[in-house]
């Protein structure tokens, strides 16, 4: 059995809950623009909230572009929309120096990277090179031109959508760039109640156009450094430990999960934890965002006949907690 440090309930500290609060009023505020997807959106503003990047994938026209610039908008952060295409080059994403006659130097002049939220539209439709420059900026928060290096704003996140591989035009994201997005989303169709509301109500891109930040940056901020204070137990640890290994046992993948994946996946939970307002981890946190955070890292084994989201299932249900 768990330690009762974590089963047995615990009144979160008023810190925890205020901060929870303003959490959930960015959760109902998204959710107004992207209508029946909350709990996509809570996933997304997880997400976030642990410092992650987030990839969307999924059909044309169900969201996805009007999620990105819904959590911009509401986080008051700046932002800046990239359309990948094949002909996109690296200097129209990070920026090209330029020589100024006046100043008798050559001057960078920063691409659309250099925003806290940068939206990287059907990201699998740029080349690799393209898509490599994206990865730099990703994991290193900082971009490396003429030999000089750039930091890039704080805080910074990249939100990616694709296109389903199999549409025309797409290259897929190699693994290592896969590895860099701590979480994966699917939007999916809306049911009949919400596709009405859109259908009734006032366009999205007016919607948008109104929203004001739900929270201030030192707000946001502050939620991020409380992620960190969120408490861990070691029967839980031990709980994610059985998880890591039974990816890398060879039963059920070609290649397990990486110690960053673990990492990641930690961070999501604690950041998961402090959106339900609790100072602590749960089994259910891990095993809430164990298919989203983990899917698009595994490949299945040719065998199994099973997509990497249906196998990471399958291997969560048959992994008992301790």
């Amino acid at each position: 059995m768990l330690r009762n440090d974590l089963t047995t309930p615990m009144a979160p500290g008023p810190s925890v809950s205020f901060k929870a609060a303003h959490l959930t009023g960015l959760v109902d505020q998204v959710s107004t623009i992207i209508v029946g997807k909350r709990e996509q959106v809570a996933l997304a503003v997880v997400c976030l909230l642990a410092s992650g990047h987030l990839l969307i994938e999924d059909v044309p026209g169900v969201g996805k572009t009007t999620l990105s610039q819904a959590l911009a908008r509401s986080l008051g952060l700046s932002f800046s929309r990239v359309q990948f295409t094949s002909d996109l080059l690296p200097s129209d994403l990070i920026g090209v120096s330029v020589f100024e006659r006046q100043q008798e130097q050559f001057v960078f002049h920063p691409g659309p990277v250099f925003s806290q939220v940068v939206l990287a539209d059907e990201i699998n439709r740029a080349g690799p090179r393209t898509q490599s420059a994206l990865l730099e900026a990703m994991e290193e928060r900082q971009v490396s031109v003429d030999g000089q290096t750039h930091v890039l704003p704080h805080p910074f996140f990249v939100i990616a959508t694709q296109n389903p591989s199999d549409q025309l035009g797409t290259h897929p994201l190699p693994e290592s760039q896969l590895d860099r997005f701590a979480m994966r989303l699917s939007l999916g169709y809306p049911d009949p109640s919400a596709e009405r509301a859109l259908l009734t109500g006032q366009d999205r891109r007016q919607s948008l156009l109104s929203l004001q930040a739900a929270m201030s940056l030192e707000d946001w901020q502050a939620c991020q450094a409380q992620v960190d204070r969120i408490h861990v137990a070691d029967n839980l640890l031990d709980y994610l430990q059985r998880l890591l290994t039974a990816t890398r046992d060879g039963r059920w993948f070609a290649l397990g999960l990486s110690p960053r994946a673990g990492l990641s996946l930690l961070r999501l939970a604690k950041a998961r934890a402090l959106l339900q307002g609790r100072p602590h981890v749960s089994p259910e946190d891990l095993q809430a965002l164990w298919v989203p955070a983990t899917a698009h890292r595994l490949m299945p084994l040719p065998q199994s006949g099973r997509s990497a989201q249906a196998q990471a299932r399958a291997l969560l249900e048959g992994t008992p907690v301790p």
